[in-house]
């Protein structure tokens, strides 16, 4: 005999007592059922907090790759703007390169035949990069060719360095020699009443060479060294009476006699235009003025060649 349930419904209203009899296994589906149900929705419910929790996870991911695109296209951007700076230096350190070239014609300064030029061997400037490409296509090659092109203007730079050295090095000793270069009147005013030639000596009425300039002028005049110098000579020196010599280098030596008072002393550096003595008439003189001499290697030159102005 098949085993039931029996439910007694009774209500409160006086109604007659309802009797329901189940069988037993009808329960047990039904349970076997609900439990199914319950099971599945709590399968239901962990699968969808699993989602929810990756949908988080996948809106964090989009939100790290967008910011890491936005870091990379700006990135890109400097790149492309360091591409331009590394072109426009190639056009700059090409410009100093040809305006060494210009200074070098005008002075007259021959670059060493087996100096490279700036660039090196054969001396192309390198193509400048292409900055309009996408670098999405060519990221990679880009920075290679600007690491290349980097080296490049590295040694480009070292070369340029050592060219204008060796430049300013030549132009410093043009500078010194001009500077020791008798190139003014050693004095100003006066006027000229014996020159560098033949002339009668006004003390034994012979013809004699005049090895000087001589400048007439108040005694007390100021009498200027005519080029840098030091002063090899001051004091008291025969015909000359009171004299300076001054060494200036590069076997230049100028004279000044017959003044009334030496104001440098032997061994003392001078500027071109420094004050070294006053007019005078000691010595070997017929009236106050300056004898002025100059001499290259020992031998006398004229003097009137060497003023310029």
């Amino acid at each position: 005999m098949k085993k039931r349930l029996t439910f007694f419904l009774a209500s409160n209203s006086g109604a007659p007592v309802r009797q329901i009899t189940i069988p037993k296994i009808a329960i047990g589906l039904v349970g076997g059922l609900v439990l199914l149900c319950l099971l599945a929705i709590g399968i239901v419910f962990i699968d969808y907090i699993h989602l929810k929790k990756k949908s988080f996870q996948v809106h964090q991911l989009s939100d790290q790759i967008s910011t890491q695109n936005n870091e990379l296209a700006g990135q890109r951007s400097k790149i492309k703007e360091f591409a331009g700076k590394i072109n426009t230096l190639k056009t700059k350190l090409s410009t100093l390169d040809q305006f060494e070239q210009k200074i070098r014609i005008i002075a007259n300064i021959e670059k060493d035949s087996d100096a490279e030029n700036v660039f090196g061997v054969g001396g192309s400037i390198p193509s400048d990069i292409d900055t309009n490409i996408s670098l999405k296509e060519r990221h990679n090659a880009m920075l290679r060719e600007m690491h290349s092109q980097l080296d490049i203007l590295d040694a480009a730079f070292i070369r340029q360095q050592e060219s204008f050295s060796s430049l300013l090095d030549y132009l410093e000793d043009k500078r010194r020699l001009l500077a020791s270069t008798p190139a003014i009147r050693p004095m100003n005013g006066g006027w000229v009443t014996s020159r560098f030639e033949y002339r009668k000596s006004p003390f034994t009425g012979r013809r004699e060479f005049h090895h000087g300039l001589d400048i007439a002028a108040r005694i007390g005049t100021p009498i200027m060294a005519s080029a840098d110098g030091v002063v090899i000579y001051s004091g008291r020196k025969g015909s000359l009476g009171n004299a300076i010599i001054i060494d200036h280098g590069h076997g230049m030596v100028s004279r000044y006699g017959h003044m009334s008072k030496c104001l440098k002393k032997r061994g003392e550096n001078v500027k071109r235009e420094d004050i070294i003595g006053n007019v005078g008439n000691t010595g070997l003189s017929t009236g106050p003025h300056l004898h002025y001499e100059i001499r290259i290697n020992g031998v006398p030159v004229n003097p009137e060649k060497y003023i310029i102005n």
